[in-house]
């Protein structure tokens, strides 16, 4: 799809599963983006056929699998997403904890940023984080959005804090 100076981002394939497995079953991720309940190899490939890849049919854009352009490692997922429950298209960012730090998030975050605005003509984007998710937070005020408000979270009682990124 495209790339930054350190990475590339491209379209998950199915061959991506046991990365993404990984990924989704990081203490971090179910603590801060949701437990989807994945746990096999199997799951993980129907999760991105239902998920990023459906998406990217239906909208041309989605998840991406990150990537170091140096030697292909995969490192984490960034792109946009377009929910239900949102009016905005959101922009979303998970990375392995080895490579949190490093600022590939902000590398890709900012990728993803502008491909919906110059690319995508998107005249609004969204970021929503869990209330205690502050690193999420600083990214995406680092990325140029604002706080606006605390809204209802993806399950019953939950809350998320929502950004928005106006170019």
């Amino acid at each position: 799809m495209f790339e930054t100076p350190r990475l590339r981002l491209r379209f998950f394939e199915l061959s991506d599963a046991p990365f993404v497995l990984a990924l989704v079953n990081d203490p971090d991720w179910i603590r801060n983006i949701g437990d989807r309940g994945v746990r096999t190899v199997d799951q993980t490939r129907g999760y991105l056929e239902r998920g990023p890849i459906a998406m990217y049919t239906r909208l041309g854009f989605g998840l991406y699998l990150v990537e170091l352009k140096e030697g292909g490692m995969p490192v984490g997922m960034c792109g946009l997403i377009k929910r239900d429950s949102l009016p905005d298209v959101d922009i979303g960012f998970a990375f392995m904890p080895a490579w949190r730090g490093k600022g590939y998030a902000y590398e890709a975050a900012l990728a993803s940023r502008d491909y919906g605005v110059l690319a995508l003509g998107l005249k609004r984007i969204v970021g929503i984080t869990a209330p205690d998710n502050d690193a999420s937070g600083k990214l995406l005020l680092k990325l140029g959005f604002k706080y606006e408000e605390t809204i209802p979270g993806p399950s019953p009682g939950e809350l998320s804090r929502l950004y928005g990124y106006a170019p």
